[in-house]
């Protein structure tokens, strides 16, 4: 009867520090899942502020400036503008 209270003591001993363990274990993962939930989060702000900067980057009227003003460049007079027309394959 000692012998298999003692074997019963074993086992419940190892069952008790495997809760402990595997209660540890999800509390890590937990926390590394917060973590980078907010990553997640950091990252989408930082992709919205991205968009918003090139698409200020890449305005019409901010490329037409750009282009009169430092590299000299105009617009060609109606005169000069051809209009080609493309073939339709079939």
């Amino acid at each position: 009867m000692a012998r298999l209270n003692l074997i019963l003591l074993a086992a419940l001993v190892v069952c008790a520090l495997s809760v402990v363990t595997s209660q540890h274990r999800a509390r890590k993962l937990y926390i590394e899942l917060q973590k980078e939930q907010e990553m997640a989060r950091k990252l989408e702000v930082e992709f919205g502020q991205l968009q918003l900067e090139q698409s200020t980057w890449a305005m019409h009227s901010r490329i037409e400036k750009i282009a009169g003003g430092q590299l000299m460049m105009r617009v060609p007079p109606a005169t000069r503008i051809q209009v080609l027309p493309t073939e339709v394959a079939q």
